[in-house]
């Protein structure tokens, strides 16, 4: 069963995000790395890049030989990439919702949020594709 956190919000595409101000760390939900199954690697946008709400801002491979776009829920300038996936990818798979975050994004415009889902409607929202009690 996956773990769906109340300190984060949540898209559509299976991405969460953790506020900070203007800041937004973004990662794959926890729901979406039992999907996946095994993550073999990511490919993560550089520091200092631009990345826009709705639209690709790297790639994720899984076992399963399946790649996936992360699909970007807010607009921003990426800050921070995390590193420590480098020389770990699993982490993705192990705690996909703390130390296997992917990106770091200062916001353009904090109203983007609005679009986002709470725990209690990502769930609602897994659910309503079928994919979990």
């Amino acid at each position: 069963m996956p773990v769906f956190s109340d300190d984060l919000l949540y898209s559509r595409e299976h991405v969460w995000v953790r506020v900070d101000g203007d800041f937004a760390t973004i990662g794959i939900t926890d729901y979406a790395q039992e999907k996946l199954g095994e993550v073999l690697s990511v490919e993560l946008p550089e520091i200092e890049s631009e990345i826009e709400r709705d639209e690709p801002f790297g790639t994720i491979e899984s076992a399963e030989k399946s790649v996936a776009e992360l699909i970007s829920p807010v607009s921003g300038d990426v800050v921070t990439v995390n590193e420590d996936i480098d020389d770990d990818v699993g982490i993705i798979n192990s705690d996909p919702q703390d130390t296997g975050w992917l990106i770091v994004v200062e916001m353009k415009d904090l109203d983007e949020l609005d679009d986002l889902l709470d725990a209690k409607g990502y769930h609602d929202f897994v659910l309503q594709e079928g994919e979990v009690d």
